[in-house]
């Protein structure tokens, strides 16, 4: 590197540290940072600790990332896009210009949901009918979309506002959304050892039209369905909802009872700092369920009930049918669900645990269900998955020998609602100890009776 490139190098850094010293220390990431310190506090945990130390940052960041849209306006980005594209004015028929459907297929989108401030994952496909000779840039149907994901969001309501947008701002003949989205379907620390396979995320399909898609049954309707169904979509399974409440998880947390007030008035702070208006009737139940969900990472010592728990269970003996025993005494427990929250982000994140033990006799000792209540029990914290997984294989270790490999496949939020927006990437982390950490034939093995495709995914 020149001396030159050099100081240009030394100069780009010293700017993106500047940039982030100024971000942290406007008005609204400094009540975000406070309210998250009050959030850690209430978990029983030292903000300054070294792990989380920089959290009330680095949730302020992906936070006002995420909530961006409030400060953007439809027409700044529309003004000056759109284009003259003469079409069929008479005569039947319809061209590619006027008259004729525009889709955008795939477009990936998150938003935080209303009811529990947890992101949710969206599928956005955007058509609109061009009148007036006039097409829009393409790329602008995306960025409209994403102003609106960028707040507080319910999937119909975004998919309405991205529509009225569209509708105001182009004025074309008609325009369609259809969104498909995901929310992770979050177990309390009670129900998670109480079923054996719980939901992992819960999916809906919404749509919103205007012009000539106002009408539900219109052939337009049908046209732009079947060119959605190369996508995978069913045209049977889109409709219109009349309300999408209940698709949050936290909505069937029932009565929620007195909320820590501290706490509670917290993320209250967090919402006025992302522009919101508290006193909007989504929102009311909004900070209370936010705080039971987050009361499940409470820093108790979860050693002591798992030691007790352990004494209790060490003689059981049943085994599932996914244990899967080898000749040279290599057996496995696969897809041990589990659920966390990242530590540097407050974000869940979720996937599944794979074991793999020595055994003479091919049996599990101390059964699957104590497995999965060791997995449950170390993710119910604040994590990061490398502990998570040393942890896990830490403690197995003493009930099922020395001789231990841990693979842990997990989704984390934290990729797509912070700026990095990677969808559908997943992490692996794996620890082994005594004969795992010095036999690559018998790793090989154990890795290579996983399964090909992770359950950690949607």
């Amino acid at each position: 590197m020149g001396a030159l490139d050099e100081g240009h190098y030394h100069s780009e850094i010293e700017n993106e540290v500047n940039l982030e010293l100024g971000f942290e220390v406007q008005p609204e990431t400094v009540a975000i940072k406070d309210a998250v310190k009050v959030l850690l506090q209430g978990l029983g945990e030292d903000i300054n600790r070294e792990g989380i130390k920089k959290t009330p940052f680095r949730v302020a960041k992906a936070l006002r990332e995420g909530a961006r849209g409030y400060k953007q306006k439809v027409n700044d980005i529309v003004h000056g896009a759109l284009f003259p594209e003469a079409g069929l004015e008479g005569g039947s028929g319809q061209a590619g210009g006027v008259g004729g459907l525009v889709i955008v297929r795939d477009l990936d989108l998150f938003s935080y949901c209303e009811s529990c401030l947890l992101p949710f994952q969206v599928k956005c496909h955007v058509g609109y009918v061009p009148s007036g000779q006039r097409v829009v840039g393409l790329s602008k149907l995306s960025r409209v979309a994403d102003i609106f994901a960028k707040r507080l969001q319910s999937p119909q309501r975004l998919a309405d506002e991205i529509c009225a947008a569209l509708q105001h701002g182009i004025k074309p003949t008609g325009v369609a959304v259809v969104l498909q989205c995901s929310h992770i379907h979050f177990p309390n620390f009670e129900t998670a050892f109480l079923n054996s396979t719980p939901q992992g995320w819960v999916k809906i399909l919404v749509t919103s039209g205007s012009g000539v898609f106002e009408d539900e049954k219109a052939d337009v309707w049908t046209d732009f369905l079947s060119l959605l169904k190369f996508r995978g979509i069913s045209i049977e399974s889109a409709h219109p909802m009349l309300s999408d409440q209940s698709w949050c998880p936290s909505q069937s947390f029932g009565r929620l009872g007195q909320a820590n007030s501290a706490m509670t008035n917290a993320v209250l702070s967090i919402l006025k700092s992302l522009g919101e208006d508290t006193s909007r009737e989504e929102l009311v139940g909004t900070p209370s369920r936010f705080v039971k969900w987050f009361m499940n990472f409470s820093n108790s010592n979860l050693e002591m009930k798992l030691s007790g728990f352990v004494r209790n269970r060490i003689d059981t003996r049943s085994h599932s049918g996914q244990v899967g025993s080898f000749k040279d005494g290599i057996c496995s427990e696969l897809n041990l669900s589990f659920w966390s929250q990242c530590e540097h982000h407050l974000l869940p994140f979720q996937g599944v645990v794979h074991i793999g033990y020595y055994s003479l006799d091919g049996l599990n000792p101390v059964g699957r269900a104590l497995l999965q209540s060791v997995v449950h029990f170390y993710g119910f914290k604040l994590q990061v998955q490398e502990r998570l997984t040393r942890q896990i294989a830490e403690t197995v270790s003493s009930l099922l020998g020395e001789d231990i490999i841990v693979v842990v496949e997990a989704n984390h939020t934290c990729m797509i609602s912070r700026g990095i927006e990677k969808f559908g990437s997943n992490t692996a982390t794996f620890a082994v100890l005594g004969r795992f950490s010095t036999d690559p034939a018998a790793r090989a093995k154990f890795l290579q009776s996983l399964p090909d495709s992770c359950s950690a995914g949607k």
